[in-house]
């Protein structure tokens, strides 16, 4: 840049002005495409190069983002920044990096603005992605353009499908612990090597009856379970999506849990691999707790009770606690519940009014409790305090002593986990306490080591109260002993099994929404399921008449799901030949979730053009493929939020699993390294009503704050539209500049905590970056300052040791101490230098500013006579010589108290150390008349005198 900027007449007419640095930026980002400068090399395609490409390469990703109508605000580019300030770091490592943003735009958002103003989803989430694409431009982010991706496009949501397809053709193999072709399992079958789920012979059942067989091992199914049910948003929603009040995530309308048919993906059969795998992946600690706990694997026994005649089987991980057992509770939706109020006697005669809830008898009581807990989510009913249930007015046999013991329903057990049936030890579990509690029910000591007078006892200790006359006597035993004898006693008699269990359920994987990926599966007119080939891939969305799924009252629990597609009736019905001659079919009026695309978007990263495989293995084994023998392999460095620990992540690496398995990538694992960046909140403000206010126009006076006069209340939390907190980049870029708004980012605080944001103080990170200018440009003049002047020994102590910190520091994300020491060394060069500075000490200064601020390293390593980009400048190295201290100071404590400092050389001895401290005047003063009674010196620390 040669031109002057436009100033008042008190502004020099070169300085690093707002107006400049916006010059500046939009000149660089524009050479930046022009030039391709970020593109990353593929080993083959149409990406691929002719040159050999670099084998130390890295793969950084940030988590997909979602195109908001509301655009950014300045919370939201605190991890870009980031991973493009690693990124380009690396580069200057000599690296291949594959960087590049994609937009996981399907989803609720743009349907619900399209049911309101009918314009099509596809309309508005196009127009947020180019606003975002907008803003995220204006940073100067060093994306890979050619690699972006929408999960919306055809051609990305055709692979989705092709993905879908893979895991639904195929099955688990337990014995070998992954996932194989539906094909060899029907080959077993038909060879008579392996029976069907029932047992059956397949052979020996009907074409239909064959196809519902197979159906029951794939790893995508069809079942009728029970579901959250959202009649406000008209769709079936995941345990996940659920909060713990029981109401969506999405608009807070009430869930229901209903039973109906659904797509399940069968998560759970690689419940022991998702959780022993964690070992391999550098992910945060409290990441890696967070899915163990979500998997929940526990092991125990499987103990049959028994109760007129039928047998209730439950799961528990204490089986050492049977003789504890004071009653029994199924989930109110347990299956054997209607059996055996049916098979009891009918009555609540003569029972605690405490357990009938009300009702004259359990039958007429089991209907008046479920339609009371039917708004619950698993969530709620499990941390509810209150407990509630009533009593089935039957009794079941503990098979350890024989006792008769009282069947309840109650809503803190559920279906989902175990067998839906507990055996309650109110001594010894707190949800079991609090019921008996309430209930009136025994509280049987079998643990000793606490007093269960006030709450249960739940730590270890030894057994007692707990043998019987068959052989079981675990009296005196620890846990793990008493563990173990149970169980053995168990299966010796013949009343149970050792059972590994966990909480984790099937993934739900249906939504009644129009905009998400169709699924690529018809129905024939006997309603069998057909997957279809891989020629009619993309199934593309239909265009309807509206987006409206058939509208319920939110508090409807009756209602029943019917999805917009169910209104495109040319589309749902269809003829097709899939193999066996034109015959007529019926598409899937549900859609995927939104989870479907961002469960492997990074694979298309790597390949993003490919129309023949969504990924080649060869690229995708140069990008994500192991590096050494036990190395899971996956994206090097994924930065993003604590708040996809389970969701995302979890989903992404079972879609991954299946896909290794199968032979179509080489990497174990998505995701070799996980960084979670903390959050850019503010302040916000609310009046008397409670009604957020503008956060810019509130006015502080004497610690109190007021809006248009009148007094506010300040609250301090996430930045957000709702809370008109918000601040855009688009005007900090405006008013600073894009390099002053990444320089304050990262300057915050560590990236991995939340910090507050205050535009007043992004003035420091903007005059950082005029001293930087002003030690190459004059202002005033406009010309280069810098000369071919030698450096001093302290200027290469100075520059070697700002190196050393830099290097260390970016390699760790330690963003914000990377501008600390550059803030240093340019207040150094400053000081020292108040004409020319020597171009050797500049020059570096240069380089190690251009990942966190790149426009002006570019400009300015331009304005220093380099053409080309500063992007893949090697990055300063250190000259170790230069971290040595020829001399070192240490303070002189006398009796504990400093009173001098004293210059020593850096490998003086004792004797030298202590002569010299004694030869300073305030020592000298302090020791007059008094006796030096020890000397000691701490290598490179201190002198200690001590006299009396």
């Amino acid at each position: 840049m040669s031109t002057p900027n436009d100033g008042t007449a008190s502004t020099p007419a070169f300085r690093y002005t707002p107006q400049l640095a916006n010059e500046i930026e939009r000149s660089w980002q524009k050479y930046w495409v022009d030039n391709g400068t970020f593109n990353a090399p593929n080993p083959v395609g149409d990406l691929a190069t002719d040159q050999p490409l670099p084998e130390d390469k890295l793969f950084v990703q940030d988590m997909f983002p979602y195109p908001s109508g509301a655009g950014l605000h300045v919370g939201h580019p605190l991890g870009y920044i980031a991973t493009d300030v690693y990124a380009r770091y690396n580069r200057m490592l000599g690296r291949n990096v594959l960087h590049t943003l994609g937009y996981d735009s399907f989803g609720l958002p743009a349907e619900q603005y399209a049911i309101q103003t009918g314009t099509h989803p596809r309309t508005t989430t196009m127009a947020n992605i180019e606003n975002m694409r907008r803003q995220l431009d204006a940073l100067g982010l060093g994306h890979d353009r050619r690699r972006s991706v929408a999960t919306t496009d055809p051609e990305f949501y055709r692979w989705t499908q092709w993905i879908f397809l893979q895991i639904y053709n195929s099955w688990f193999d337990g014995e070998q612990q992954k996932a194989r072709p539906i094909d060899e399992l029907i080959a077993q079958l038909e060879a008579g090597t392996r029976t069907t789920k029932d047992g059956s012979d397949y052979r020996e059942l009907s074409d239909i009856g064959k196809q519902q067989a197979v159906d029951e091992f794939r790893l995508v199914y069809r079942s009728n379970s029970m579901v959250n049910w959202c009649p406000g948003l008209g769709t079936v929603l995941a345990n996940e999506e659920v909060t713990s009040d029981g109401r969506s995530e999405r608009g807070n309308f009430p869930v229901f849990r209903k039973n109906l048919s659904q797509w399940m993906m069968r998560i759970t059969a690689y419940s022991d691999r998702l959780i022993d795998d964690l070992e391999l992946l550098d992910w945060p600690e409290k990441v890696k707790s967070m899915q163990r706990n979500w998997i929940g694997r526990s092991r125990g026994a499987e103990v049959d009770f028994s109760a007129l005649g039928r047998t209730i089987r439950v799961f528990t991980t204490r089986p050492d606690t049977l003789f504890g057992a004071s009653y029994m509770v199924l989930a109110p939706e347990h299956e054997l519940v209607d059996e055996l109020v049916a098979a009891g006697t009918g009555s609540y005669e003569g029972v605690d009014k405490q357990w009938t809830y009300g009702a004259a008898t359990p039958a007429e009581a089991v209907e008046a409790y479920r339609a009371s807990i039917a708004a619950k989510s698993d969530i709620e009913r499990q941390e509810n305090k209150e407990k509630t249930g009533v009593f089935l007015g039957v009794h079941a046999t503990n098979p350890v002593n024989g006792a008769q013991i009282p069947v309840f329903i109650a809503d803190y057990v559920l279906t989902g986990y175990g067998t839906g049936a507990i055996m309650a030890v109110p001594a010894h579990d707190e949800r079991d306490y609090e019921f008996a509690t309430v209930f009136g029910l025994p509280i049987i000591e079998v643990v000793s080591g606490g007093d269960i007078g006030e709450a249960a006892w739940t730590g270890d200790g030894t057994l007692v109260n707990s043998a019987n006359t068959q052989g079981l006597d675990i009296n005196g035993l620890n846990k793990a002993e008493a563990i173990e004898r149970t169980i053995a006693w168990l299966v010796a008699e013949g009343r149970g099994t050792e059972k590994i269990q966990y909480k984790l359920r099937d993934w739900l994987f249906a939504r009644q929404r129009y905009w998400g990926e169709p699924f690529p599966v018809v129905y024939d007119e006997q309603g069998l399921a057909h997957a279809l080939p891989d020629s009619m891939l993309p199934v593309e969305l239909p265009e309807v008449a509206d987006y409206q799924p058939v509208s319920f009252d939110p508090e409807d629990a009756d209602s029943e799901p019917q999805p917009p597609l169910a209104k495109a009736k040319e589309w749902v019905e269809v003829e097709l030949d899939l193999g066996d001659g034109p015959k007529t079919y019926f598409r899937d009026t549900n859609v995927m979730p939104q989870w479907a695309g961002s469960s492997w978007y990074q694979l298309r990263y790597v390949d993003p053009n490919n129309s023949e495989k969504f990924v080649d293995l060869e690229n995708e084994r140069y990008w994500t493929g192991p590096r050494f023998d036990g190395d899971c392999g996956g994206v090097d460095l994924y930065v993003g939020g604590v708040e996809h620990a389970v969701l995302h992540l979890l989903y992404a690496r079972f879609w991954h699993k299946v896909l290794f398995d199968l032979g179509h990538v080489s990497s174990v694992e998505p995701y070799r390294r996980l960084y979670n960046q903390g959050y850019i909140q503010a302040y916000a403000y609310t009046d008397a009503r409670g009604v957020y206010v503008p956060a810019e126009e509130v006015e502080e006076k004497d610690g109190k704050f007021f809006w248009q006069g009148e007094e506010v209340n300040q609250e301090y939390g996430k930045m957000g539209k709702s809370l008109k907190n918000a601040v855009a980049p688009d005007d900090i870029c405006d008013n600073y500049g894009a390099d002053t708004l990444r320089v304050y980012e990262m300057s915050m605080g560590p990236l991995d905590t939340s910090r507050p944001w205050a535009t007043k103080d992004v003035v420091g990170a903007q005059r950082f970056l005029q001293r930087l200018w002003r030690l190459v440009v004059d202002e005033e003049t406009g010309d280069v300052l810098t000369g071919d002047l030698p450096l001093t020994d302290e200027d290469n102590k100075q520059l070697h040791r700002t190196v050393e910190g830099v290097r260390e520091d970016y390699a760790n994300l330690r963003v914000n101490t990377v501008v600390a020491k550059l803030i240093e060394y340019v207040n150094y060069l400053t000081k020292t230098y108040p004409g020319a500075v020597p171009a050797a000490a500049v020059e570096p200064l240069i380089v190690m500013t251009a990942p966190v601020a790149p426009h002006i390293a570019e400009e300015l390593w331009k304005r220093l006579g380099h053409t080309g980009t500063v992007t893949f400048v090697d990055f300063p190295t250190v000259d170790e010589k230069w971290l040595v201290d020829d001399e070192i100071e240490l303070p002189v404590q006398i009796n504990g108290k400093v009173r001098a400092r004293v210059n020593v050389p850096a490998d003086a001895d004792q004797d030298t150390i202590i002569a010299r401290a004694l030869e300073e005047p305030n020592v000298a003063a302090h020791l007059e008349g008094k006796n030096l009674i020890k000397q000691i010196v701490v290598p490179g620390r201190m002198v200690n005198l001590v006299v009396k």
